[in-house]
């Protein structure tokens, strides 16, 4: 017989909160939680292992929880003040899934094209700027995302809320700025770094080898690491006031512009 809970005191209900607001729960449970049925499904599609999934039958159907249960996935129905504790946003469809973490080491990469386009994005803070650089690389088709020096955790629920998912179905690792460079020349990539200084015009490059673009911050940009590393350093030309853009915008500007020279491919 199906679970049912009502109270926002239950022992289990409390330790889920906690994996929804604390990282390091997160990060010591290696669990974390979804909401939403897009958010769900992508995660599915990702490979990433379901625990349980709890929902309310206002929201989310008996139908859908059964077919889910076919999955072999254990459901909990919960009350409504139970789901409008653990939901993070006001709109989500009444399904809350408690979900196993991954690792996200460079060994755990899985390049399958022989030209691969990579994006790196050195220390972003902001979640909110994680999930957009998810979603331009995931728009682009990029094989691979890697956070260098991350500051943020991959789990937070505004990462996966602003990616829209797609943080589950992008190939993501998680590195020091020094192992990522490595990373490259082993296995000899192009490395192109947005820098302002010592830079040339981004259209001016050749992307149709294998290629990682590298962003930093907008209030400090790359590390020397980078400045040093790269095949060239390069920018994109401004014609306002000011001299720099949301980093997202400036990802996707170069990554379309190597997906431009590869023809879509």
């Amino acid at each position: 017989m199906r679970k049912f809970i009502s109270s926002i005191q239950n022992p289990f209900i409390k330790q889920l909160i906690i994996l929804k607001e604390k990282s390091r729960a997160r990060k010591k449970s290696n669990q974390f939680l979804i909401e939403g049925k897009r958010e769900l499904s992508l995660a599915i599609k990702g490979g990433y292992t379901i625990e349980s999934l709890l929902f309310f039958t206002d929201l989310f159907s008996e139908s859908e929880a059964k077919a889910m249960e076919q999955h072999g996935i254990e459901t909990i129905e919960i009350s409504k003040e139970v789901f409008q504790k653990l939901a993070h946003r006001d709109t989500t469809e009444g399904v809350i899934a408690v979900v196993n973490s991954k690792t996200h080491t460079l060994e755990d990469l899985k390049l399958t094209s022989k030209n691969p386009l990579i994006l790196v994005a050195e220390a972003p803070e902001k979640p909110g700027n994680i999930g957009a650089l998810l979603r331009t690389a995931d728009a682009a088709n990029v094989d691979a995302v890697i956070i260098a020096n991350p500051k943020s955790d991959l789990y937070n629920p505004n990462v996966i809320r602003s990616s829209v998912g797609c943080v589950f179905t992008t190939e993501i690792a998680m590195a020091s700025s020094e192992e990522a460079i490595a990373y490259l020349k082993k296995y000899n990539f192009n490395i192109y770094a947005a820098i302002l200084q010592e830079s040339e015009p981004y259209h001016s490059q050749d992307y149709t080898l294998p290629t990682a673009i590298v962003v930093g911050t907008e209030a400090t940009g790359l590390t020397e690491a980078w400045r040093t590393a790269a095949t060239k350093n390069i920018s994109i030309p401004m014609q306002g006031e000011i001299d720099s853009m949301n980093v997202s915008v400036a990802a996707g500007i170069l990554i379309f512009e190597a997906k431009r020279q590869r023809n879509f491919k």
